[in-house]
């Protein structure tokens, strides 16, 4: 009926036009999950490699931290005057080496700071191990606001994180003393489409034990995942354990 009232060139358009209007959202499926799982993987992860830190580098982590202790902290100008002619120039290695060291050593403003400059490199692709160290730090150091900012980057980046790395990011905020932010990142653990894992759940609820009350919704929530597993339920004082050993 369409080649009786079109010319056939005309089909041929329209048909290649239905085509690939149909297959459009395929793709752009395709090219979010492969972009999801790249950032989840170890072999194509360039953070997960083995950073050597070379002259370049040793020298600009020294200067940042001499510049960064100058008044007002972090945000003195010959430091941002650094930043642009000096780390901006630094070799792929040499800039995550500095970053992986400022990590190390905790210093939370200028890592945030290289972080930024990682993210805007051309060869930069996300990564869940980057994103991981990167709030395993600031879960330590106790930073709600940069942890906010980070954990918005990465879901701007759709990077997935897998179970077990979930289970720790929850656990070093629990350790942290910062439990708002670790229930909020364990209801994302929840939600994501990665089966649910017995072992995250066990790390979770280890580090739940100083809130009861929250430790015991999570128990909940195992036991409906995982009926036929067993919580051990720690005693509530050292009066229990004496009277469970006694004889």
């Amino acid at each position: 009926m369409l080649s009786r009232l079109l010319p056939r060139r005309h089909h041929r358009r329209l048909l290649q036009t239905v085509l690939r209007a149909g297959a459009a959202p395929e793709v752009d499926l395709h090219q979010r999950l492969c972009s999801s799982s790249a950032a989840s993987s170890p072999s194509l992860s360039i953070w997960r490699r083995k950073k050597e830190m070379g002259k370049e580098g040793l020298m600009a982590v020294a200067q940042l931290k001499r510049l960064a202790a100058l008044p007002p902290a972090g945000a003195h100008p010959r430091l941002e005057q650094f930043m642009r002619s000096h780390v901006s120039r630094l070799l792929r290695t040499d800039l995550l080496a500095v970053l992986a060291e400022l990590l190390r050593q905790d210093h939370v403003i200028l890592s945030m700071k290289i972080y930024g400059v990682v993210r805007k490199e051309i060869w930069y692709r996300p990564d869940m191990y980057f994103y991981r160290d990167m709030l395993y730090m600031l879960a330590r150091n106790k930073k709600i606001d940069d942890t906010r900012q980070v954990w918005a980057d990465l879901k701007s980046e759709d990077v997935l994180f897998d179970q077990h790395t979930y289970g720790d990011i929850v656990r070093a905020f629990c350790d942290a003393g910062l439990i708002d932010l670790a229930m909020e990142i364990y209801e994302d653990m929840r939600s994501s489409p990665d089966p649910p894992l017995s072992l995250p759940f066990r790390v979770i609820l280890k580090g739940l034990v100083p809130y009861p009350e929250l430790r015991e919704k999570i128990k909940q929530d195992f036991l409906e995942l995982f009926p036929d597993m067993i919580v051990y339920d720690p005693p509530d004082t050292l009066s229990d354990v004496d009277e469970e050993f006694k004889f």
